[in-house]
């Protein structure tokens, strides 16, 4: 096995990883370097998908304040959105964006080169910035990725999946890393382990998320003894394209809505009139249940999206990349209505940090979706997740200035003995058809854990869940990624099942049929291995 050391190690290679790498390396002394690892292609992630935009509090929007932003945000998050972590992403908003623009981010911008704003779902006015139309994570990406690859000072891991943190008396004091095309593996030690490995979309038959959003940061942390915070929340976003790709759906943007779009069934009869005076921009979680359930009281697989209403010339411009793939599938969505259903999209719970990006053990930190800071409470508002990415990489930053990181020199023989675990070759491991096992957990998932819960579905999704480890028993050590994957799932889920099982009420995207209302208490929850319990605090 190869020995290495690093300053800082950033696990994922999103726009919240990639932006993390850039503003440390930048501005932290790194005496042993810093590494960035991905499990796929340096620019494959959940943030490449992101179709919308960021929200952007920007001082020359006048119709625009953070007070505003803030009073949005905590309504969309049912309760459940810390006040103070979203005043300060709100307030850091200006500096982060135009601090992106100094790394070669483009956001669209009109005749006269001011910035141009959409307005989406549960905001009270226009303030998501956007780039190439409907590219914008796409078009961020592109551009971290390349002011990564120009910059010597940080090295680049890829094909890489991170499998055990090593962490003895709450302090993590690297990570091992497994190389998935020359099978090896890899000790890293460092002072500094920043999880930005996405979500958990992979768990469940139908979502927007691709192949690698498995869960694996939180499975990581969580096994390393972690605290997680509110694993019951997973955001269903109302309309993907109820067309089946390979591994996921292909979203369409809320911003369809935003700029007039209505949802209608095949007659071209709108029904959003029922659910909320917002109809179509209302909450995600709202309209979510709204087109789930007409779906299940006309017995059909999707509902319509109707786009026809919006000049035909400014559909093409806005929406090119969502005009291309609906016309591979032969829809014209200037003449045509679009085929809709809900999908599981964006995890609001995780990993708990503070603004910092602390978690409970020492030397760890997680930015990104795979973080739960308290910002999207119970419901994410749209276009804050990748504002979140920024904001927390460029506070992690800000915050390694004032630490000495220093690697660690000695390693006990705790952390020397789960490193032999991987060390040992002679470990003989019977295989297992993994994709056999992924879907069905990913049917029970959706089955049983997705927009409408109730203690049967949940506890019969125990049940299952409990039977697909039995049939993959495996503790540390695993054949390849895909059995690491499937593990990361297998746990992730689990958690998520039994969070949902303890939150007897509704809440946001938590929707119990048989607890219809929220409590009076606004309440999170949390778990860790060690505790074993999920703890339901204020």
């Amino acid at each position: 096995m190869k020995y290495s050391k690093y300053s800082t190690v950033i696990i994922g290679s999103g726009i919240a990883g990639l932006y993390a790498a850039l503003k440390i390396q930048q501005q932290v002394a790194l005496p042993d370097g810093l590494l960035l690892v991905t499990k796929s292609k340096l620019g494959e992630s959940n943030s490449r998908y992101a179709q919308g935009g960021i929200v952007g509090v920007m001082k020359e929007n006048k119709s625009d304040s953070t007070a505003s932003h803030i009073s949005d945000t905590i309504k969309a998050g049912a309760g459940l959105s810390e006040f103070n972590t979203v005043k300060y992403i709100s307030e850091h908003s200006d500096e982060v964006v135009k601090d992106l623009l100094k790394f070669g981010v483009e956001f669209d911008r009109d005749e006269d080169n001011n910035f141009c704003f959409t307005k989406e779902a549960a905001h009270s006015v226009r303030r998501i910035l956007h780039s190439g139309g409907d590219a914008t994570g796409r078009m961020i990406e592109q551009a971290l990725c390349k002011k990564v690859l120009e910059n010597s000072e940080i090295e680049i891991y890829e094909q890489s999946d991170a499998v055990e943190l090593l962490v003895k008396n709450n302090e993590c004091k690297g990570v091992v890393l497994f190389n998935n095309l020359t099978q090896q593996y890899e000790t890293v030690y460092s002072p500094a382990i920043i999880l930005a490995t996405g979500g958990i979309g992979q768990l469940y038959k139908y979502t927007t998320n691709p192949a690698g959003a498995t869960g694996d940061g939180i499975a990581l942390a969580y096994r390393a003894g972690a605290v997680l915070q509110d694993m019951e929340f997973v955001q269903f976003h109302p309309t993907a394209l109820a067309i089946d790709d390979a591994e996921n759906r292909f979203l369409i943007s809320e911003a369809v809505r935003g700029e007039g779009a209505k949802l209608c069934d095949a007659d071209g009869t709108e029904f959003m009139y029922k659910y909320d005076e917002r109809k179509e921009l209302a909450p995600r979680d709202i309209v979510t249940r709204a087109n789930f359930n007409e779906m299940l009281e006309n017995n059909t697989n999707c509902v319509y999206l109707n786009a026809t209403t919006i000049d035909s010339r400014k559909l093409a411009k806005r929406f090119p990349n969502i005009s291309k793939k609906c016309f591979e599938n032969g829809i014209d969505i200037a003449h045509d209505f679009i085929p809709v259903a809900p999908a599981a999209h964006y995890f609001m719970g995780g990993i708990k940090t503070n603004i910092k990006s602390e978690t409970s053990i020492n030397g760890l930190y997680a930015i990104g979706e795979t973080s739960s800071t308290g910002l999207h409470g119970g419901n994410r508002l749209a276009s804050n997740s990748l504002l979140e990415c920024v904001v927390c990489a460029y506070s992690a930053a800000e915050y390694l200035k004032s630490i000495e990181l220093k690697t660690p020199k000695q390693i006990d023989e705790g952390i020397k003995s789960v490193i032999d675990i991987y060390n040992n070759e002679d470990l003989v491991l019977e295989e297992f058809d993994i994709k056999q096992l992924k879907s069905k957990l990913q049917d029970v998932m959706w089955d049983y854990v997705g927009i409408l819960r109730d203690e049967k579905s949940l506890t019969n999704a125990l049940e299952e869940i409990y039977k697909l480890k039995l049939s993959f028993p495996r503790a540390s050590k695993c054949l390849n990624r895909e059995e690491y994957e499937f593990r990361n799932m297998l746990i992730t889920a689990e958690l998520i099942t039994q969070c949902a099982i303890s939150r007897k009420e509704s809440r946001g995207a938590h929707y119990r049929t048989d607890f219809p209302t929220p409590l009076d208490e606004c309440i999170h929850s949390c778990t860790s291995i060690e505790k074993g319990v999920i703890d339901l605090v204020k």
